[in-house]
Order: structure tokens, then C-alpha cells, then sequence
């Protein structure tokens, strides 16, 4: 989903003395289902807030902030495929 290496990012949860509204932002792989995704998110985070917590999941929102589509983030190896100088080492 998120390619953060801080998991709670992304996740927001607003709770009461009984009930509990989650808030879940993500990034999804190009060609993914998002509306299987989003069901597997929804079943996954109620069962896990309801058994850790005790507290009922009376919503959940999930925001598809990105799309990732592999290989477009590898400006780096782009360059080098262009012929781009590499760049000198700092440490050996």
C-alpha cells in the first residue's frame, strides 16, 4: 500500500467510549483491484481494531492518494540508461 517505512502513516482513528471511525490513506499498485483491495482493508482493520481495542468500527474511509506504476521511480537507473555521467562515489 504505502511505501513509508512509518507504518501508522496514513492512518487516522477517531474514537469514542464505544465506537471507533478510521481514516486510511494508500497507495496502490498499478492494475490492483482498488474495490478488492479496499474490501480486504475494510475486514482486515475492523477485525483488528475491534479484537485489540473491544471497541466497535462504526466507519472506515479509505482515500487512494497515488497510483504506483513500477519502474517510474527509478530515475536513477533511467539516467544511466541515457547515457547520464554516473556520479562519483563519496566513500570507497
Amino acid at each position: 500500500m504505502s511505501r513509508s517505512n512509518d507504518p501508522g502513516r496514513g492512518v487516522k482513528v477517531e474514537v469514542g467510549e464505544k465506537q471507533a471511525a478510521v481514516d486510511v490513506d494508500i497507495v496502490v499498485e498499478y492494475g490492483t483491484l482498488i474495490l478488492d483491495t479496499a474490501k480486504k482493508i475494510r475486514i482486515h482493520v475492523t477485525d483488528a481494531v475491534e479484537t485489540m481495542t473491544g471497541l466497535e468500527v462504526v466507519e472506515i474511509n479509505i482515500k487512494v492518494l497515488d497510483v504506483y506504476v513500477p519502474g517510474d521511480d527509478d530515475s536513477a537507473d533511467d539516467d544511466k540508461e541515457k547515457g547520464a555521467p554516473e556520479k562519483p562515489r563519496r566513500v570507497q
